[in-house]
């Protein structure tokens, strides 16, 4: 092992076991994530300062809700991983869909299947949609933060080859050369950074403006997936999409930055609308 590279801390991926049942941290991550923001989501939606003129959510409402992220979170983010990323293959081997405990979600697909869920979920209950998206994107960067120091634990979507950083770390499955632990990079930029975005952004505007927050998530995660993609190694199966370098801030694009640009423009249109109070007539027919 070069001297500049770290070792990584071997952690078993597998948290505890009962019987022949094995937990492990990926799974417990998606729980937590799950689980804090459903309890920080409950507390907003107690604030009726932050809600009027919308409609707002009552605590029951919240805890349905969290069902129904769930299954569209998992059932988005594998579809996302399948049709994004590794379709070939599946194509060739469709049973290997469901073997969702090898691994293998998208955060593009997660994000898809989370916001149609939470829009039917929305329309079933009598509440504006674009509020409880607001009131979701708040706090996703719980679950993300969690969900990529998983992927750390779990030695996986390792950051590119870095052999002068000092901090650089030597992944089991990465080779011998050190690589920028790019997980934590993300854990700080999409789940810490994110989070106090946001919670700034619900102080400052609340739920009054529907589409406001949802829009700042959206430009804020697109552009910390962007910057941190830039440390990522691209996944094995589909390398860069244009360019070939490794270095950094000369790297080609990645499939996690060209995705992310579609999430960029929506939430700048999405602010743009919303700051202008287009969205506060849909929400006052709602209301009604």
């Amino acid at each position: 092992m070069p001297p500049s590279g770290l070792a990584f801390p071997i952690i078993d991926p597998v948290a505890f076991s009962i019987g022949p049942f094995a937990i492990r941290w990926y799974a417990l991550a998606y729980v937590v994530g799950l689980l804090g923001g459903w309890f920080y989501a409950k507390r907003l939606a107690a604030r009726a300062d932050l809600w009027a003129p919308s409609p707002q959510p009552k605590p029951a409402d919240i805890d349905d809700l969290i069902v129904w992220v769930a299954l569209g979170v998992v059932l988005g983010g594998r579809t996302g991983y399948v049709l994004f990323y590794n379709l070939k293959a599946y194509l060739e081997h469709p049973l290997e869909i469901f073997a969702v405990w090898r691994g293998g979600m998208s955060f593009h697909g997660g994000f898809l299947g989370a916001a149609l869920a939470i829009v039917l979920f929305a329309r079933s209950r009598g509440l504006n949609a674009l509020t409880i998206l607001d009131l979701a994107s708040t706090v996703a960067p719980i679950g993300l933060f969690f969900g990529r120091i998983a992927n750390f634990i779990n030695g996986e979507l390792w950051g590119r080859p870095a052999p002068d950083f000092p901090y650089a770390v030597v992944f089991p499955h990465g080779g011998p050369v050190p690589r920028h632990p790019s997980q934590l990079y993300e854990a700080f930029a999409e789940g810490l950074v994110l989070f106090i975005v946001m919670t700034v952004a619900v102080r400052a505007f609340g739920f009054r403006r529907p589409g406001l927050v949802g829009g700042i998530f959206l430009l804020g995660y697109a552009l910390a997936r962007i910057a941190c993609e830039f440390f990522r190694e691209p996944d094995e199966q589909l390398g860069f999409l244009f360019g070939s370098s490794v270095r950094f801030l000369e790297g080609g694009i990645t499939m996690g930055m060209l995705l992310s640009v579609p999430m960029a423009l929506a939430g700048i249109a999405a602010i743009w609308i919303a700051a202008r109070g287009w969205t506060r007539s849909s929400t006052a027919a709602t209301a009604a």
